[in-house]
């Protein structure tokens, strides 16, 4: 990875950005073992990689409770570790295997941890942004001191809940903060190509929403807004973030993204996430063997849950209806 100079910032929170490094390791690292997973034909559907995206996840749930709430996309692996759930019944679920956090029946795009606030990943575009609004709505109902996160991509923006979910949470002064993922791709498409007028931030003013724009590659930066905007949103002033990023992989593991040059991509590295964050830490004085240490406990970590995971067996046949309501024959009339 490429290397630079990065100057030292006053009064860092090393720990904090340790802390961060970790993660963001942590994110890597699972996603490169389940993309080595997919190309065995151990992982059950397809893998969205966030690889390049991590400083986004990390930055933003570094800043949740526990008890807090976030909901995300089909690109949902980096979100949900840094929420808290382990690595182990996440790849599980990705093979498919018992005791995946959704059994199994889920797979990568709709892992669920309720017990670390992860309402769910989903693999339908923008469908995240109106259950994020009832999960707010219901805090504000409760009265509760819970916030509500929600990750999207840039294409999201042009399709029917956002209006919808940004318009509810302007309307009735809920506390959730809308982050908007911005990697310059819907798919394969260059969003920029398919979306008129500014933007993502101008269509959140528009409805009322308080918007900000930062480098979602820069772990400094993504830290400072998201513990400003989670706490304002907290309050019940609905807020939105917009954190410019890019994606180093192919929209799947399977995709060789020919439809972005190479230099493009060899370009964005440059701003990879991880590695500045590296710098960062190195020019505050953590010694750069202890960061090396770091990535390479990650490593490991992910490659024995890979390998526990594919040595775990296939849930039981009888689960296969558990939690699937059954309201008897729509052509009966018994529902």
């Amino acid at each position: 990875m490429p290397s630079g100079d990065v100057p030292a910032v006053s009064n860092l929170d090393v720990e904090r950005f340790r802390e961060r490094f970790r993660q963001m390791c942590r994110i890597r690292e699972f996603e490169k073992q389940a993309i080595a997973a997919a190309e065995q034909n151990l992982v059950l559907g397809a893998i969205h990689p966030s690889i390049g995206q991590e400083a986004v996840a990390a930055g933003v749930c570094g800043n949740l409770r526990r008890s807090d709430i976030i909901l995300s996309t089909h690109r949902g692996h980096g979100h949900t570790m840094a929420k808290g759930a382990e690595p182990l019944p996440m790849m599980r679920e990705l093979f498919g295997r018992d005791g995946g956090y959704c059994q199994g029946k889920g797979g990568s795009m709709h892992i669920a941890d309720f017990a670390v606030g992860m309402l769910g990943a989903n693999g339908v575009v923008a469908a995240n942004i109106n259950i994020a609004a009832g999960a707010a709505h219901a805090i504000k109902l409760k009265r509760e001191d819970g916030v509500v996160v929600c990750f999207f991509g840039d294409g999201a923006i042009n399709r029917g809940p956002f209006l919808e979910g940004l318009n509810w949470a302007g309307v009735f002064g809920l506390p959730i903060l809308f982050v908007c993922e911005d990697n310059g791709f819907a798919a394969t498409t260059r969003t920029a190509a398919m979306t008129s007028g500014a933007g993502p931030a101008a269509r959140a003013e528009a409805l009322g929403i308080p918007a900000r724009e930062i480098d979602g590659n820069d772990i400094l930066a993504v830290e400072e807004a998201a513990r400003e905007l989670i706490e304002t949103a907290r309050g019940g002033k609905p807020r939105f973030l917009v954190a410019r990023t890019y994606r180093l992989t192919g929209h799947t593991s399977a995709d060789a993204a020919p439809y972005r040059p190479a230099a493009e991509v060899e370009e964005r590295w440059l701003n990879d996430p991880i590695e500045s964050c590296r710098r960062l830490l190195e020019a505050a004085g953590v010694p750069a063997a202890e960061l090396t240490a770091v990535y390479e406990a990650a490593a490991h970590e992910m490659r024995e849950a890979c390998e526990q995971a594919a040595a775990t067996g296939w849930p039981d046949e009888a689960l296969a209806y558990a939690d699937v309501q059954d309201v008897g024959d729509p052509r009966k009339g018994a529902f």
